[in-house]
């Protein structure tokens, strides 16, 4: 049996990783860490998140720096501050307890002032976020000249935050370090292009298939039209009663507007999103923590480097435009070798990109029956039962109550006291319940079949078998200053259309092409076309009548 004795690691570390109860190490940890222990070799290492890359990186660290020497050796960067933190708190946990390693957090979001001061005191290991370090190398706060060591932790996440420039900076000035190491759950193009501009022959390993999701994660979808998407987001919370989880919405407008929606029909949730104050923040993250609520909702950019362990379920309101965005959504729960499951709920629009996904994680989704209202009410009512049955009763004088309760219920048989129990706790669930609708789709192969169609015809149009979606042409593209997000908002705002009419939309630099439904197309055309914008005008069109393809060498 392979063991860190095995690997390499020294004694004082091993003692502290045993009282933490590591025994054996991860997959990444055994390829990894006698790579890292030479200190001069560059690295690459693709693993999903919750495998153990902290120890991986963070053991060899601990091993590697001089620690008579009082000045930053090691360099790691993550995309956020919790993440930042909780690097940080790890190392501390891992080094020998009697040894001397100091290591300094730097993040944005909190003074600035604090960490000069710390630093200036000295450090072996200094963990940041982009920002801040830049912030703090520009100030002359932060020596880099003797940083041997830089660890890029979820490389993919700060290229997906936009940080390429940063990091590319960053690396430029630390010009003396001996060895580059990069984790990343995915690879795409620009983590490529990094790795060869700024490493030399790197060894890289893959734990699983590139960008393949975690085998402890079983993957299900809800097919529901998009009216019934909220409805059958409480249906699927109110079938999981023991669930302690993270839904995650696109915008954060629909992440408040849910939680104050179902915070007002009783949920235990909070929102997560990017107008909160750190202060807010953290408050959020803390009661999440401690489990003080059961649910947290999130879009994408807020959750980025949220690491909490027991998450039992994630769930995608939507699913995300980028497929590669539901890799790390569903990386939340079945960490540490514990199972999770990642829930989606699908529109039959949606189908073709739930295909998509499950090419890029490697992994049959399985579709899920939305539970019926009696379903709910029976599994509500057996976790109840099961909790009763659990509850503790050995500490509290419950026996002073005793007689004034026989005396009670002295007239009332068991039966009546279990309906009463029932009936006080399950009162709200049976009332709105009590005649709830079926949810389900029942045709989705059909709805399969329309989707592929839509996205395989091989000249752009758009139909489905009925010719539900036209695809329309326009003179506005990235150069204008729009990314998808912006632009989709820009051209409802225009039309006064809802969001639920659009299909796909495909951007390029100049022209940019939008799927709408047939009886809205018309109507978007009229709003839009023959508008200034920045003064230009705008064109719009049907991208089938040959005028989107004459127009976009304009």
């Amino acid at each position: 049996m392979i063991t860190f004795e095995s690997l390499g690691i020294e004694e004082g570390i091993l003692h502290s990783i045993q009282q933490l109860g590591f025994t054996q190490p991860t997959p990444i940890q055994e390829k990894a860490i006698p790579v890292l222990l030479q200190g001069t070799k560059d690295f690459i290492g693709l693993a999903q998140t919750g495998t153990g890359k902290t120890a991986a990186f963070g053991l060899p660290l601990l091993q590697l720096i001089n620690r008579e020497d009082r000045h930053p050796q090691a360099l790691i960067i993550c995309p956020t501050r919790e993440l930042c933190l909780q690097i940080a708190n790890d190392l501390n946990s891992f080094k020998p307890k009697k040894a001397h390693i100091s290591i300094t957090a730097v993040y944005g979001g909190t003074s600035i002032g604090e960490q000069i001061r710390e630093l200036k005191r000295g450090t072996h290991i200094v963990v940041a976020t982009p920002g801040r370090l830049i912030d703090l190398i520009e100030r002359k706060a932060v020596d880099l000249e003797q940083i041997h060591y830089v660890v890029l932790d979820e490389a993919d996440e700060m290229l997906n935050m936009g940080f390429k420039d940063d990091i590319e900076f960053i690396l430029k000035n630390t010009p003396n370090r001996q060895s580059t190491w990069l984790f990343s759950a995915t690879m795409p193009s620009e983590i490529r292009q990094v790795s060869k501009r700024y490493m030399e022959k790197p060894f890289e390993i893959t734990i699983g298939k590139v960008n393949a999701g975690n085998a402890n994660i079983d993957h299900q979808y809800y097919l529901t039209q998009h009216v019934n998407r909220y409805e059958t987001l409480k249906r699927v919370i109110d079938f999981n009663p023991g669930l302690y989880g993270i839904i995650f919405t696109r915008t954060k407008a629909d992440a408040q507007g849910i939680t104050e929606q179902l915070i007002r029909e009783g949920y235990d949730i909070e929102a997560l999103h990017g107008d909160l104050t750190q202060q807010q923040r953290d408050k959020v993250m803390s009661r999440f923590r401690e489990k003080s609520i059961q649910l947290l909702i999130a879009t994408d950019v807020a959750a980025r480097g949220i690491d909490v362990q027991g998450i039992t379920h994630v769930i995608n309101y939507e699913l995300p435009d980028d497929t590669e965005v539901y890799t790390h959504r569903s990386g939340r729960t079945g960490r540490a070798g514990k199972s999770g499951i990642s829930i989606s709920i699908v529109t039959p629009k949606e189908v073709y990109r739930l295909r998509q996904i499950e090419k890029l994680v490697n992994t049959r989704f399985h579709k899920m029956d939305i539970p019926s209202g009696k379903d709910v009410c029976r599994k509500q009512f057996f976790h109840f039962i099961d909790k009763m049955l659990q509850a503790d009763i050995s500490h509290g004088e419950y026996e002073a109550y005793l007689p004034v309760l026989r005396e009670k219920f002295a007239e009332v048989d068991k039966e009546e006291i279990l309906q009463r129990v029932a009936a006080l706790e399950f009162d709200r669930f049976l009332k709105y319940y009590e005649n709830a609708a079926d949810l389900n789709m029942r045709d989705d192969r059909r709805s399969e079949r329309g989707e592929r169609a839509v996205s395989r015809d091989t000249k752009g149009r758009s139909y489905g078998g009925n010719g539900n979606y036209q695809r329309l042409f326009v003179n506005l593209g990235t150069k204008d200053g729009f990314y998808k997000a912006s632009f989709l908002q820009f051209i409802l705002d225009m039309s006064d259309l809802k969001k639920d009419v659009l299909g796909r939309i495909d951007m390029k630099e100049m022209n940019s092409w939008v799927e709408v439904e047939s009886a809205a197309a018309r109507k978007m055309i009229k709003a839009i076309d023959g508008k200034n914008f920045r003064g230009r005008k705008i064109r719009m069109n049907d991208a089938d009548s040959g005028g989107g393809r004459r127009k976009s060498r304009e």
